[in-house]
């Protein structure tokens, strides 16, 4: 897949919730996840490899009650790079309600994500 199908393939998942499906089917085995500066090392802060980067997500999923509401952009694409907007209005364990706010930023290299970074105000 080129960077347009991949980015397009991956809000449609989002767009489903299917973020374990998203990972399988479209990230490196290499890939890289970059939080935003600040974050506390742990399970949410960043993540090298493609396990470590299911792992987080897995730990996100059992933080959460429930999702309201979930809405990703359309992408934009430019040579091997493309972002989205995304928001998330969920019940989280031991925070209450929350909106979540970010622009998510992905690099492809082979037809496979290899590096997503996001940004949000902490």
């Amino acid at each position: 897949m080129n960077t347009e199908q991949v980015a397009k393939r991956l809000v449609e998942l989002c767009r489903q919730g299917r973020y374990t499906d998203a990972h399988e089917e479209l990230f490196a085995d290499d890939a890289v996840n970059i939080e935003m500066e600040g974050m506390p090392e742990g399970p949410m802060g960043g993540a090298k490899g493609l396990d470590a980067i299911k792992q987080k997500g897995r730990v996100f999923g059992e933080m959460l009650e429930a999702v309201h509401s979930n809405e990703v952009s359309e992408p934009v694409v430019a040579g091997d790079w493309f972002s989205v907007a995304a928001v998330m209005e969920a019940t989280m364990q031991g925070r209450g309600r929350v909106t979540m706010r970010e622009i998510c930023v992905y690099h492809v290299r082979d037809g496979k994500i290899d590096r997503e970074q996001f940004f949000y105000d902490m």
